[in-house]
């Protein structure tokens, strides 16, 4: 097993894939100190001001003189990054992924054309108020009712907004609610209301497009005088509707996956990252659909993206999605780059260049075919982008919002969370996955071992495939299931 890793020629630091002592030998230089796994050490004299190289690209300079076989972290080097700025067009040339074998998943036919991989009867609250009738509806059904038969269980996704909110985040609020009632994993919803809250139930009906009546009620709790009663009657038509549903073969083409990353180390760009990123290839060579979200972990690798975009307006729609959000923080006086995180700086990264570089890995190498902003539904094959912060619960809230039938998350820290879709947790190293077996899905860290890329993605896409047929994530298995809305604005 090899003990440290140099990703590209160009890099001038090495990174330890595992813990290193001072003296050794690693990538042709003495260490000139411990080096712990994840994190770099320099390959050669870097003086102050000098550029760092990591991934063939600079993530950051140096702000002291820098020996061969020294740690290179933040003590020594600092984000170049600054805020908004203009970008140039530079299409690459990209060479299509090679054709993937076609696989098949049974999935559930739902209306409008969309298929589902879960078949579940949700509650969804239009307003925080109701939040804890929406829990005692679900329990005084699942007490009814006991084991479900024919559908993947029974649950609510709470949150505390719907009320005291105005502009864009109120109708930010209704959209995503709405994108919810609408997903394809829902065998039945009911929407529940209050009765007095700003996001009304008869504006959200009339604003909620098409939907199918058989599989969706709605319920507002004045109205009636024991909105308990009424909510399990309710959830008892729904449950008559879809115990009857049958999963059905498709291609797997017919999949909308999201990719993302929370609690990054060292080495997410090197193992769990380019794998998924290889998956992403993978997905848009049999003409499925992969979306990348997390924009402020995209500041730093941006140009690289945005030369991959597919034509003019794809390339515009993403400088509009990375100055947006950069324009986002400056107009609340907050710095564009504090990031990256304790956990991850703790985890050997260094500077957000280093975090971005690592976390658009997920991307892989093909063209980005659509850049979608809120309210935007996916329509594009291949790879997207979606507009959207780093936070783990509100990028995976929107992913699943934009119509992704599950999340694939990678972590190099490990975190328990899930969100509204099964969201399968991929650990960078293989400690985390042998301490954490109850938060993690599939373990990456074989690749740091030597194990190849190939066969981990041919594991990836079987562990896809069964998610998809319906075996339950760990998330699912612990009942972690969340939902968090993004807000930008005042509170009333």
């Amino acid at each position: 097993m090899k003990n440290s890793i140099v990703i590209s020629p160009d890099d001038s630091v090495g990174v330890a894939l595992a813990a290193l002592k001072k003296g050794e030998q690693a990538e042709g230089v003495t260490l000139c100190e411990d080096i712990e796994r994840g994190h770099k050490f320099a390959l050669k004299d870097i003086k102050t001001g000098d550029p760092v190289i990591k991934y063939g690209e600079v993530i950051g300079r140096a702000v002291a003189d820098i020996r061969p076989g020294e740690h290179v972290h933040t003590h020594n080097m600092k984000t170049g990054l600054e805020g908004a700025r203009d970008y140039t067009y530079n299409k690459r040339s990209i060479a299509p992924a090679p054709a993937g074998k076609h696989r098949t998943v049974n999935v559930y036919e739902r209306f409008g054309g969309e298929v589902g991989i879960r078949n579940e009867l949700w509650v969804i609250p239009t307003v925080g108020c109701v939040n804890a009738q929406a829990r005692a509806i679900v329990e005084a059904f699942r007490s009814k009712h006991g084991k479900l038969s024919g559908v993947d269980g029974c649950f609510t996704y709470t949150h505390p907004y719907g009320c005291s909110q105005i502009g864009e985040d109120h109708e930010r609020t209704k959209l995503l609610l709405q994108r919810m009632v609408k997903h394809p994993n829902c065998g039945g919803v009911l929407v529940l209301g209050l009765g007095c809250e700003n996001n009304r139930m008869d504006v959200f009906r009339e604003t909620l497009g098409e939907y199918d009546e058989k599989r969706t009620r709605f319920l507002i709790a004045q109205d009636v005088a024991d909105e308990i009663d009424e909510g399990v009657k309710l959830l008892d038509e729904l449950y008559e509707t879809a115990k009857n549903d049958r999963r059905v073969e498709k291609d797997i083409s017919c999949l909308k996956i999201g990719l993302k990353c929370g609690g990054s180390d060292g080495l997410s760009g090197i193992t769990a990252n380019p794998l998924v990123g290889r998956l992403s290839d993978y997905m848009a060579s049999v003409g499925g659909t992969t979306v990348l979200t997390e924009v402020p972990e995209m500041f730093g690798a941006e140009q690289l993206l945005m030369d991959r975009a597919k034509d003019e307006e794809t390339f515009e729609r993403t400088v509009k999605l990375i100055n947006g959000f950069k324009e986002y923080y400056q107009k609340h006086d907050q710095p564009v780059y504090e990031n990256p995180s304790p956990g991850n700086k703790a985890g050997g990264i260094t500077t957000l260049e280093d975090k971005s570089l690592g976390c658009t890995q997920k991307s892989g190498t093909q063209e980005v075919c659509g850049v979608l902003f809120d309210g935007d539904r996916l329509t594009a094959h291949g790879l997207n982008l979606l507009n959207g912060p780093g936070n783990d619960m509100v990028a995976v809230t929107n992913l699943g919002c934009a119509g992704c039938h599950l999340v694939l998350f990678t972590t190099g820290r490990g975190t328990p969370f899930g969100g509204f879709v099964p969201t399968v947790k991929i650990s960078t190293n293989s400690d985390l996955a042998k301490r954490k077996s109850n938060w993690i899905d599939f373990d990456a860290g074989g690749i740091a071992a030597g194990e190849s890329f190939d066969s981990k993605l041919e594991q990836l896409i079987d562990l896809v495939v069964k998610v998809a047929d319906g075996q339950q994530t760990v998330n699912e298995r612990y009942n972690s299931r969340d939902i968090a809305l993004f807000k930008t604005g005042v509170t009333l």
